[in-house]
């Protein structure tokens, strides 16, 4: 056995011979790319031939693959745009995806290019060269960004204005300094945080806000992309920090004082809502939106008297709105429970009650007559009432009604 298993351990070839052997075949795939690219034919197949011999690390360092097949994708290139110009037919999304592989081969190149060498200086040879064919495309990486941002493919969009920014951070470029010199920075940067916004990517979306806050024409909507972002991570401050900005630098934009006021509201922390409804009637005394979160803050914040105040105000001025009825007529309604929690009422404490509950009743009355589908606001209150009012007739009505839908629990 051990005779046989030496026999045929001999035919196996030796590494050095499978080496040799990978080094013609790549010597050979070098001098056929070679002659596709001088043809200008095959251009696809010279770059995957130097793609395959570059996904061996033993050839990572050999800039001949690397230059050959950004040379056959720069030949595509010029093909396609060639085409482009003369109107022929021609698939624009080819084109752009060509100009950022470009980007991408010569990027990786120059990691290569910038190795030490044997001395251990670092002397990239090709840098300043592939620098500067590349600055003369760079505009396209943005075109193609807003080119797929127009055929709502935002994960191509992103990568396409992700490596226009990352532009300003690679060696490649240091020259440009585009960071402090590209005026196109920070509105590239806010394409690139729309379309991680998008794609619901919180990563992508944040990657470069830096960038993208300086960009005063989107500044609104970049903090409403941030404040969405912020609460997808469950990042409760900075969502609550952004939304603060927002409301402070565009009151007349409900997103963001619709979104605080809610934040608050869920949390029962509603001397936060009063607040924010003050803040936003200083700026703006008209904002009916805001005089109703008002109304509201103060019902829940047991400021009674005031509720039925300023409420009764709001439903002189606006007598076809729903919420100002409810919350006079549950501020009216709660007063009246307040004195009824008393073991023996006088004459006088009595008529009060009685005349708190009438003026719940009108109102949630109206109520009722204005949002019939919340009968869970307005049902029972107005069970309660007609029971201490000794209103048969309507509490029939109301306590059959409370019936038939078993989710009004008493």
């Amino acid at each position: 056995m051990t005779g046989v298993s030496a026999q045929n351990s001999s035919k196996q070839p030796s590494a050095a011979k499978l080496r040799a052997k990978a080094r013609a075949a790549m010597k050979k795939d070098i001098m056929q790319a070679r002659t596709y690219l001088k043809a200008g034919n095959n251009l696809e197949k010279a770059e995957q031939m130097m793609k395959k011999h570059l996904a061996d690390s033993a050839n990572v360092r050999n800039e001949r693959l690397w230059l050959i097949m950004f040379d056959a994708v720069r030949k595509q290139y010029d093909q396609g745009n060639e085409k482009l110009y003369l109107k022929q037919k021609y698939d624009t999304a080819a084109l752009f995806n060509l100009t950022k592989k470009m980007f991408d081969i010569l990027e990786a190149f120059d990691s290569i290019d910038a190795l030490p060498n044997e001395r251990g200086e670092v002397k990239p040879q090709y840098r300043k060269r592939h620098a500067e064919f590349l600055d003369s495309y760079r505009n396209n990486l943005y075109n193609g960004g807003v080119y797929f941002i127009g055929k709502q493919k935002f994960s191509e969009a992103y990568t396409f204005f992700d490596t226009y920014l990352d532009a300003a951070y690679h060696p490649l470029f240091e020259q440009y300094n585009y960071s402090s010199n590209d005026t196109r920075m920070p509105e590239a940067a806010y394409w690139a945080v729309y379309c991680g916004y998008k794609m619901q990517q919180p990563k992508a979306t944040l990657h470069h806000a830096y960038f993208a806050l300086k960009d005063t024409a989107h500044y609104e909507l970049m903090l409403q992309y941030l404040a969405d972002t912020y609460q997808l991570e469950g990042d409760t401050a900075r969502y609550v920090a952004t939304l603060r900005e927002g409301f402070e630098k565009y009151p007349e934009m409900k997103f963001f004082f619709n979104r605080l006021v809610d934040f608050y509201g869920t949390r029962q922390q509603w001397e936060n809502v009063l607040q924010i409804a003050d803040e936003a009637l200083l700026k703006d005394s008209a904002d009916l939106e805001a005089k109703v979160v008002r109304s509201t803050a103060l019902l829940n914040t047991s400021r009674y008297d005031d509720c039925i105040s300023y409420s009764d105000q709001l439903i002189a001025q606006y007598d076809s709105i729903a919420d100002p009825y409810f919350n006079s007529g549950m501020a009216s309604y709660y007063r009246a429970i307040e004195i009824d929690k008393n073991l023996k009422l006088t004459t006088k404490q009595r008529q009060t009650m009685q005349n708190y509950y009438k003026q719940a009743m009108t109102r949630l009355q109206r109520y009722r007559q204005l949002a019939p589908d919340q009968q869970e606001r307005w049902a029972l209150p107005l069970y309660t009432i007609y029971l201490n009012l000794n209103m048969g007739k309507e509490f029939d009505e109301i306590n059959q009604l409370i019936k038939q839908n078993g989710h009004l629990k008493r």
